[in-house]
Formats: structure tokens, C-alpha cells, sequence
């Protein structure tokens, strides 16, 4: 894989290329966002390792703008440990989240997890039709009644996830886990917030959707 590491720390970005390079990967570097969205634009990377507090461009606007126009997995490398920030980070469509000071053998096992993820993800290349909701599954589109819906990205992924797991009953603490892709710790009234706004965009077909009472939600046609 071509990993770029984007890091305002030499001394990071070293210890993270040389465990990059061990696995057999080929690894780049950006010492800023401004240099990541110029790289990101000029050449084709399998996975950024993105700080966020750096000079010149903050590692979420490097995302939001990388995103613009490449579909990048990115986990964010970060001594802000806040939940917002967490938070924030994965509707701007990141994959992980590590917070500092970090063991760059648990950054390798991330990456690999990711990379599955994302495997398991394109696996899927059906186009699934629930009435007049139509969801391309690798083409990441979905269609209400013939119109696209404008989706976030973790609305996106949460929709695909109930999706794939139509029928089964998914707990809010599992939806966190696998959608989000981290142990969260914190009020999992998330999960809540963005089924609500995926419902909205469904418009008559938030009614595949099914709450479960006390426990979380299933799809069900």
C-alpha cells in the first residue's frame, strides 16, 4: 500500500515510516494539510495518517478538501482526545481515530483493520431495491423515488451497515462500534441523532428503518 503520513513531527513521521516500511508498505510524507491536499491531488495514496493540530492547514480541513475529490481512508493521529472532536472527525467521513502518544504497533494493527473494513465494504457491488428506495452499494449512492439522496458520509455507511444486516437486531453499542469504528465510551445517543436525519432524507421509506425499544434498530423490508 502507498501510506501518506502527514505529521508537523519529524520525529513521528519517522517512527511511523519506518513501521510502514517494515510491513512492506511504501510510505510518503506531508509536514502540513496544505502539503497533504497538494499530494493527495497530484498522486494516488491507499491510506493517510493524518495529524490534526498542524501549521498552515488543521488536519480536518485537509480531510474535508482531500474528500472533495478522493475517497481516502484516513485515521486521524491526534493528542485531542475530546469526544466532539472524535466526533467530528468521523462525519467528515474518517475511519479511525488514535489518540497521543500512541503505540505505532497499535497504528499497524488500525491500519490493517481499516483496510479490511474498507475489503469487505467493495466486496459488495450490488445494486439492492426496497420499493422506490434504490442503494447502489459500490457506486455509494442511494435514490429516493429516482432522485439521489444527499447523504453524509457516516449516513452513508450506517444506512449500508443496517443494509447488510437486514433482519438482524443491532444494538446502539454495536452500531457505534462497527459504523464509527471505535469503543465509544460516551452517550450513544449519536446513533439517535443520525437515524433521525438518515429517516429524513428517506423520506417515505424511513419506515424500513424499525426501532426496537430499549435496544437499538434492524432494516426490514
Amino acid at each position: 500500500m502507498r501510506i501518506l503520513i502527514v505529521d508537523d513531527e519529524e520525529m513521528i513521521r519517522g517512527v511511523l515510516r519506518e513501521y510502514v516500511e517494515f510491513e512492506g508498505n511504501e510510505a510518503f510524507e506531508a509536514a502540513d494539510g496544505m502539503e497533504a491536499v497538494r499530494l493527495c491531488r497530484d498522486n494516488d495514496y491507499d491510506l493517510l495518517l493524518m495529524d490534526i493540530m498542524m501549521p498552515h492547514l488543521d488536519g480536518f480541513s485537509a480531510v474535508k478538501e482531500i474528500k472533495k475529490t478522493k475517497d481516502i481512508p484516513v485515521i486521524m493521529l491526534s493528542a485531542r482526545s475530546e469526544e466532539y472532536d472524535k466526533l467530528f472527525a468521523f462525519e467528515l467521513g474518517v475511519d479511525d481515530y488514535v489518540t497521543k502518544p500512541f503505540s505505532p504497533k497499535e497504528v499497524m494493527a488500525r491500519i490493517n483493520a481499516v483496510t479490511k473494513r474498507r475489503a469487505n465494504k467493495f466486496k459488495q457491488n450490488e445494486i439492492l431495491k426496497f420499493e422506490g428506495l434504490e442503494i447502489d452499494m459500490a457506486g455509494r449512492n442511494v435514490y429516493v423515488d429516482g432522485v439521489k439522496a444527499e447523504l453524509t458520509p457516516k449516513e452513508y455507511e450506517l444506512l449500508f451497515y443496517l443494509v447488510r444486516n437486514k433482519g438482524i437486531a443491532l444494538t446502539r453499542e454495536k452500531l457505534l462500534y462497527d459504523v464509527w469504528g471505535f469503543d465509544f465510551y460516551g452517550d450513544d445517543r449519536t446513533v439517535d441523532t443520525h437515524i433521525k436525519m438518515l429517516r429524513g432524507n428517506l423520506k417515505d421509506y424511513r419506515k424500513f428503518i424499525v426501532t426496537l425499544r430499549g435496544l437499538g434498530y434492524k432494516f426490514e423490508d
